[in-house]
């Protein structure tokens, strides 16, 4: 059976259908491409803001790390100043002075014998004069950051510091030597002004006394002006005895006397005793204080 060829009608209305076809479909990629477009455009934005962003936080970031460090480092410093500071003001080490050289030895003129000539040779003018170089070593520089273990007398004077009751403290200047013992004999001062005898006090029930103006840390309480606040001590000692042999046999306990540095000093049989240093009593001794014109006359229980 043989094929009918189309007629030129349905042939040009299908190649118009054709034809409208891809128009349709040029049109549909034509509007599509921008859009794809635009996407691509959006994307890229949204890219370059999540980088800007980045970028800023990262700053930030650097930023805060940055001043976090200078706060710690500062804070650092700071200490160490103030640890530097505190050990220069509780134990400040003393000021080292650089030894000065001695002054050059005065050269003597050498005796020459007339026979023999001199053999002096010129010295040359580019060569300067040797200086004289000093034997001494400079003292070595003592480290500041070193701690200082030297007693600064603070406790001592804790331990000496007398308090009363309204609060007051006195600063006692004596302590007792390590031989200070409790007399076994019965030592009495008879006080005497003039011919009168005034008082009458036993001084062996205690190793010491202590002598002066202050009532308050004073044993034997001087009311005359001349005389200091802590005046003088009279201390009993354990003083060792040796035998024929040269050996320590069994020692005594002897009195003593001594001067605190006291203004008008301290007599002993109308002679002044040195200061600070311990002058041994015997019965029948007068001691007398400053200008007060008592007496104060040792004696004990078996004194004749």
């Amino acid at each position: 059976m043989s094929r009918r060829s189309p007629s030129p009608s349905s042939t040009r209305r299908r190649r118009d259908a054709d034809d409208a076809d891809r128009y349709r479909r040029k049109r549909e990629y034509e509007s599509s491409a921008p859009r794809d477009r635009r996407d691509r455009d959006n994307e890229s934005a949204r890219d370059r803001d999540s980088d800007r962003y980045r970028r800023n936080q990262d700053r930030d970031d650097r930023g805060e790390r940055y001043r976090r460090d200078r706060e710690r480092d500062d804070y650092r410093r700071d200490r160490e100043r103030d640890r530097d500071g505190r050990r220069r003001s509780a134990s400040p080490p003393p000021r080292t002075s650089r030894p000065r050289s001695p002054p050059p030895r005065a050269s003597r003129p050498r005796s020459r014998s007339p026979g023999r000539p001199s053999s002096s040779r010129p010295r040359s003018p580019g060569r300067p004069a040797s200086r004289p170089r000093s034997k001494s070593p400079l003292a070595p520089a003592e480290d500041k950051a070193k701690p200082n273990f030297a007693p600064s007398g603070l406790l001592a004077a804790a331990t000496n510091t007398v308090r009363t009751a309204d609060g007051r403290s006195t600063l006692l200047k004596y302590n007792e030597p390590p031989e200070a013992r409790k007399p076994s004999q019965g030592w009495r001062l008879y006080v005497f002004k003039g011919q009168e005898q005034v008082d009458l006090l036993h001084i062996h029930r205690q190793s010491a006394y202590l002598i002066g103006r202050d009532h308050t840390v004073a044993d034997i309480a001087i009311d005359h002006p001349s005389c200091s606040k802590q005046h003088a001590v009279i201390q009993f000692r354990y003083v060792p005895v040796k035998d024929e042999f040269g050996g320590v046999s069994k020692g005594v306990v002897k009195p003593f006397v001594i001067d605190l540095e006291s203004t008008n000093g301290t007599h002993v049989n109308d002679e002044t005793i040195p200061t600070t240093r311990y002058y041994e009593l015997k019965a029948s001794d007068v001691l007398k204080f400053g200008t007060s014109a008592r007496e104060y006359v040792l004696l004990h229980d078996e004194a004749t």
